[in-house]
């Protein structure tokens, strides 16, 4: 229940920091209406450390980046090699569904009577 709570708080938090930005309005600069909501943001993540569903979340986000560290990313030439091949095949693909249109086009019109 405590969580709940806790949580509940925490979407406050949020929503009083943008609820602050637009209190603050075009009087304030900018960089003061942005600290505001980037104030509630921290405040509502500090919140969510505390609650079980907060710990898993940041925990999941920590594997995830450590997971994304482990990925073996494709060099320069194999990247603009894989680019020329889907290009190419883009192209291909865009002649043969013209050429089925044109097909299936002049079959219908054939078939209606309506023939050129």
């Amino acid at each position: 229940m405590i969580d709940k709570l806790r949580l509940l708080l925490a979407i406050a938090l949020i929503a009083g920091g943008i609820a602050g930005y637009y209190i603050l309005g075009d009087n304030s600069p900018a960089v003061v209406r942005a600290l505001s909501v980037m104030g509630g943001i921290v405040a509502a993540m500090a919140v969510m450390w505390t609650t079980t569903m907060g710990r898993d979340v940041f925990a999941f986000s920590k594997e995830a980046i450590a997971e994304a560290r482990r990925v073996v990313w494709p060099s320069r030439k194999e990247t603009i090699q894989t680019t020329g091949v889907v290009v190419l095949l883009v192209i291909v693909m865009a002649i043969f569904m013209w050429i089925v249109d044109i097909t299936l086009l002049s079959l219908v019109r054939m078939v209606m009577g309506r023939g050129e």
